[in-house]
């Protein structure tokens, strides 16, 4: 039997528990394609996943241990197989997407045709297309599903410079917003090059006491709380966050139930995959246009996944780090 490299972990932890292994190319079933993986990402996800938090998620992931020892949600890759009875895809074909049944940081995976899965453009790579999936699809739950963000209304970005932010400045810019980044002094002009209105430099200058409102305020990195930017907000605005906590959770319960202002936050996995993959080809179709771009930090080879995690959880990447692995 043919075998594959891949990168697994056995326990929960920090980024050295992702070790080298090999293992059997797997067999598509039915429904199934075979991928080769040619990009991969790393996102906050990731790190959680790999860390088994928080500690609700091991429902899924395993209680003690890992069942789904090798991690990688997003990819990008071409078809090499098919399952009995596939019919919407062809050997040859390359592919992007996301699959909840994980497998991606490996040179091969199986992927449910029913899953989140479609044709790349033609004018993409795959480092392009590697983290769409899994950001950009998240986004697009955000801000047009959540959000319903209109022409013209007034949205802020915390966090424009990251995986989440680069791509919510564009898609935000796409629906008509009048859009405003928040990030670091080193990163306001790439940010301002993605179509941002506006920018703001936090480290002097803090949004929720300039005065200004906006419709939506969307913390994609879970820095500011509800009750800070509840100043920032509209009568009727409605904040954003990509990160749960227990606090904002109270702070959805109150707000649903007093005043204009909302809390509302989403976990885009769990919607069901027919939503998913419509938001991922709206997404499609913006980068088919040249409308929408992959802002890419880091590229890692396969074999250095721990150094990719280890880069991801300082907090200062600009866009999205792709692993690359075949």
């Amino acid at each position: 039997m043919k075998k594959m490299k891949a990168m697994a972990y056995a326990a929960y932890g920090a980024p050295e528990v992702l070790q080298p292994t090999e293992t059997t190319i797997p067999t598509p079933k039915a429904n199934e394609v075979l991928i080769k993986v040619h990009a991969a990402a790393v996102t906050g996800s990731d790190l959680m996943m790999r860390q088994g938090k928080p500690r609700i998620g091991r429902l899924y992931l395993g209680m003690t241990k890992p069942k789904r020892t090798i991690l990688g949600y997003d990819f990008a890759g071409e078809v090499t197989e098919l399952g009995e009875g596939v019919t919407t895809f062809k050997v040859g074909d390359r592919v992007f997407g996301g699959t909840t049944t994980l497998g991606s940081y490996a040179e091969f995976v199986c992927v449910s045709v029913d899953d989140v899965i479609a044709t790349m453009p033609e004018n993409l790579i795959y480092e392009q297309a590697g983290p769409v999936c899994g950001s950009a699809v998240t986004v697009m739950n955000f801000l047009k599903g959540k959000a319903g963000l209109k022409p013209g209304q007034k949205v802020l970005i915390n966090g424009a410079s990251g995986s989440l932010g680069t791509y919510a400045v564009q898609i935000a810019k796409q629906m008509g917003a009048h859009v405003t980044g928040v990030s670091s002094t080193g990163n306001l002009a790439m940010v301002q090059a993605l179509g941002a209105d506006v920018v703001i430099d936090y480290t002097r200058e803090d949004f929720t006491k300039n005065g200004v409102l906006y419709d939506v305020i969307f913390d994609t990195v879970g820095k500011r709380s509800f009750g800070d930017c509840k100043r920032a907000l509209a009568p009727h605005g409605l904040y954003l966050s990509s990160v749960l906590s227990f606090p904002l959770l109270l702070s959805i319960i109150r707000s649903s139930i007093f005043g204009g202002k909302k809390a509302r936050t989403s976990s885009t996995g769990m919607l069901p995959a027919k939503e998913r993959l419509n938001y991922l080809l709206e997404v499609k179709e913006m980068m088919k246009a040249g409308k929408l771009t992959t802002v890419v930090d880091k590229n890692y080879p396969l074999s250095q996944l721990a150094e990719a995690h280890t880069y991801v959880e300082l907090g200062h990447k600009k866009g999205n780090v792709v692993v690359t692995v075949c």
